[in-house]
């Protein structure tokens, strides 16, 4: 029956050695026995070493919480624990290990267990072993009488759950489950977390069960077919063939919290009630995010990076707790006295010409879209088109994604723009809607996409020599106010003039400029996937309609970081209070001074 329904593995594939993809197979666990680099150590401490390439027999005297340790650091892997897998398994070929069980609590039924070993998972709670598992049940009580009928359902373990699905759904040709010559279930276990999934996916989970982060097993993959070796259903038989089923330590370094090496088959509630797991612990799907969708994928890219961001850190802070802990002082202090060196109020966002410091420049434009938000809202929902083409043609030219990020960032040019206009006409108190605002937007747009073209052209050269990136950095913030002063200068500049008067501006303020179109830009970047990471964790709507969330609220939040660039050549162009303007050199003598006004006209006015 083992052999009749071994599973057929479609690993994740690896490139290159230590690039991404599966560089572990399930392997025969005999390989790690009389190993040099393989250590037994006691449950006391990870130091406590009981001996140097324990055998098979070492481990059935059960060894509670001890631990075997294997070479290398699981909290900063490397490349280490690779090329030592590579080197124990040899020339052995992948392994499974059949086990049949029955159940006290559920009589009548049988379960047919596969269980795979491997040497390191190289997920978000990266540790030395790893033991997964699939199962299939049969309406039988005996061997014998479950070779004469189907199984009626099986279950892949992923993380700390499973996922089920009907034997009979693959006979129809919609179900999940995909079988070889009609009994090899398939199997595709994701990069690095080796939970096993039906379908080759990218698969996002948000609790214990589904594992936190995202399972990869997509495409293309590498199929093996592994010896399956059968542990028999007697426990002293099992124990005979198979001394470490007994061992009740870990199959890794001892670590602590999730990092720990995990249990062995035999200590898991799977092995001696697998139909009670089963009921209890199986869920119907697993959650696949969308490969692609209306506003892109925002918001499942963003969470899926930032859980892989926030694993690493907190890998190192467990690593290096001290080190990492006053790191992090240091970069909570250095926000804390950044803000504290500016000015957050007063916060008037009108009349536009006037001085602000850099904390009043935020704070200024959220008033203003806050007062004005159908006005801005509209500009953003206008933009909203843009963006869903964008992500159409990254979708479907997947070797020419330069072409949506192009027109995204022409896109955005083109909010810069409107969104200035429309500021000028409220400060002018005027009447302006978001229509409007995009016709005389447009008229002048086709220089500010010559400038657009030749800005980005220019960084992009730069940014492929790594000694000429700081340069690049510098010109990006020379050219942050490149949209402003193409939508308001009179008369209207051309390219090469727009990006020259822009590098006039924000000469002497290069800083200030830059660091304030960095951030609001990343404000309005992250909130919609932030936003969707929220959503993600606490409710359970659908990924697509998460992504198209998240892709809206770009849209809407992207006229707020153009009120910060319009309000930032505001600043550049007013002068000082109490600054008169310089006087030609024929004018006429001074008049008698006067109380100075509190600034001066805005100059693009």
């Amino acid at each position: 029956m083992a052999s009749r329904y071994a599973p057929v593995v479609r690993l994740v594939a690896q490139e290159e050695e230590c690039g991404y993809g599966e560089p572990y197979l399930p392997l025969d666990v005999d390989r790690l026995f009389d190993q040099p680099t393989v250590a037994l150590r006691g449950p006391w401490a990870p130091t406590d070493l009981v001996k140097i390439g324990p055998s098979a027999d070492d481990l059935a005297e059960g060894r509670y919480e001890y631990h075997l340790d294997f070479p290398g650091d699981p909290l900063n892997p490397g490349c280490g624990y690779e090329r030592w897998g590579d080197r124990i398994t040899g020339t052995s070929r992948p392994t499974v290990y059949a086990h049949v069980a029955t159940d006290p609590g559920v009589p009548g039924k049988l379960a047919l267990q596969y269980w795979f070993f491997y040497v390191f998972n190289d997920y978000n709670n990266k540790h030395e072993g790893d033991w997964e598992m699939i199962q299939l049940i049969f309406d039988a009580s005996s061997v014998a009488a479950a070779l004469t009928v189907d199984p009626v359902s099986v279950g892949y373990s992923q993380h700390e759950g499973a996922e089920r699905a009907a034997w009979d759904s693959s006979a129809s040709g919609d179900g999940k489950l995909e079988l070889v010559d009609g009994t090899h279930p398939v199997v595709h276990p994701a990069a690095g977390s080796h939970a096993n999934h039906y379908e080759d996916a990218l698969y996002l989970g948000s609790s214990a069960s589904e594992g936190v982060g995202c399972d990869d097993s997509t495409r293309p993959s590498v199929e093996v077919r592994p010896v399956v070796r059968t542990i028999p259903q007697d426990p002293a038989l099992a124990r005979a063939s198979f001394p470490w089923i007994g061992y009740e330590g870990r199959w890794g370094e001892l670590q602590q919290a999730f990092y720990n090496g995990p249990t062995g088959p035999a200590m898991k509630r799977q092995w001696s009630e697998p139909i009670t797991w089963s009921q209890d612990s199986w869920r119907d799907e697993a959650f696949a995010v969308p490969a692609g969708g209306l506003l892109g994928t925002g918001a499942t890219d963003f969470f899926c990076e930032s859980v892989r961001t926030g694993s690493d850190a907190l890998r190192r802070v467990v690593s290096d707790p001290s080190t990492m802990l006053m790191l992090i002082a240091v970069l909570v202090a250095l926000v804390l006295y950044i803000a504290s060196r500016t000015t957050w109020h007063p916060a008037d966002p009108l009349p536009m010409a006037r001085r602000r410091a850099w904390g009043q420049t935020l704070v200024a434009a959220a008033r203003m879209y806050r007062r004005h938000w159908p006005l801005f809202a509209g500009i953003g929902l206008i933009f909203l088109p843009i963006t869903v083409l964008g992500a159409a043609l990254e979708s479907a030219l997947a070797g020419l994604a330069w072409v949506g990020a192009a027109l995204t960032l022409a896109g955005v040019g083109l909010v810069m723009a409107v969104t200035a206009t429309a500021l000028v006409e409220v400060d002018a108190g005027r009447d302006i809607g978001p229509l409007r605002a995009y016709r005389m937007g447009v008229a002048r747009y086709p220089k500010l996409l010559g400038a657009l073209a030749i800005a980005i052209a220019v960084v992009i050269a730069l940014s492929l020599s790594l000694a000429l990136v700081p340069l690049g950095v510098w010109l990006a913030g020379r050219w942050a106010l490149l949209a402003p002063v193409a939508a308001l200068e009179d008369p209207p500049p051309g390219p090469v003039r727009t990006l020259r008067r822009s590098s006039e501006l924000v000469r002497g303020r290069w800083l200030k400029v830059t660091t304030l179109s960095v951030v609001a830009i990343a404000l309005a970047l992250a909130l919609g996937p932030v936003l969707g990471t929220v959503l993600i964790l606490f409710t359970d709507a659908p990924f697509a309609l998460l992504n198209v969330v998240s892709g809206a609220v770009y849209a809407l939040a992207m006229p707020l970081a153009a009120l910060t660039t319009a309000y930032t050549y505001a600043d550049t162009t007013t002068e000082p209070v109490g600054t008169a303007p310089a006087l030609p050199p024929t004018a006429p003598p001074a008049p008698p001074p006067v109380a100075p006004r509190e600034e001066r006209a805005w100059h693009g006015s």
